[in-house]
């Protein structure tokens, strides 16, 4: 484990992808378990996260969890209904939300019915900006207590690709992504993913670990390397996806 007091940068690289996820889940749950008040995450989409939200659902953790003061949210949505497979939302209420005693109201999908994308991201910017109780983001009162985050091979992170003009946003919290893949996105912003206490970027295999030593060392030319937490940053890695020096 390499830690930079300086810049707040931990990377932990674990022997599994299943050690990964275990350890990643009882991290969360101690953060909650350590906090005052609400507890509020930011889910990464995807397949690579849907062991770790497993893990939290299994007895050992839930039982402990603190369910009821935690509040549940998204990085980035497909723009496809919430029963579609390709569901960010389907997928963690699959993986752990319908199996544990979180209060309906605690959970904050992204509509995708009923509205365009556009005006999706708007009414989830609104939903954020409720929650927080305010309008403007202040560095010592972070939206997020956690935010869960991927990388993609292109070194894309949520839903902010390269190349799209949702990298050059400062003001927005969340917008729609059109044109980046077939069916539109919902992401939520740099200002929005850097208001965390804790972002953790989870990643496993070995087709990873190039984007991963890219990011890690800074290169800025991906969009996850970019990513500036006013709090904590983590590099949650398995082997396979861990670069050669972090091993």
């Amino acid at each position: 484990m390499m830690i930079s007091a300086a810049a707040l940068v931990e990377n932990r690289t674990f022997p599994s992808a299943e050690t990964l996820a275990q350890d990643a889940a009882e991290w969360l749950c101690g953060l909650a378990q350590a906090s005052d008040g609400t507890f509020a995450v930011s889910l990464s989409g995807g397949s690579t996260p849907r062991r770790l939200y497993e893990c939290l659902a299994a007895p050992d953790i839930a039982s402990r969890f603190p369910w009821k003061r935690a509040h549940w949210f998204w990085g980035d949505e497909r723009f496809v209904p919430h029963d579609h497979p390709d569901s960010n939302y389907r997928m963690a209420r699959e993986a752990f939300l319908s199996h544990v005693a979180v209060p309906a109201g605690n959970i904050h999908a992204v509509q995708t019915e009923g509205l365009s994308p556009a005006e999706a991201a708007a009414a989830y910017e609104t939903t954020l900006k409720r929650f927080y109780g305010a309008d403007t983001l202040a560095p010592d009162r972070p939206l997020f207590d956690v935010t869960l985050l991927g990388i993609g091979d292109d070194g894309h992170t949520a839903s902010l690709f390269p190349g799209q003009p949702a990298l050059q946003e400062t003001r927005r919290w969340v917008v729609a992504v059109i044109g980046a893949k077939s069916e539109a996105r919902i992401t939520l912003t740099y200002p929005a993913l850097d208001s965390s206490r804790d972002v953790a970027f989870v990643v496993t295999g070995q087709e990873k670990r190039g984007v991963v030593a890219r990011a890690q060392a800074g290169d800025r030319t991906i969009p996850a390397a970019v990513v500036r937490p006013v709090g904590r940053l983590h590099w949650l890695t398995d082997r396979a996806a861990a670069p050669e020096r972090a091993k």
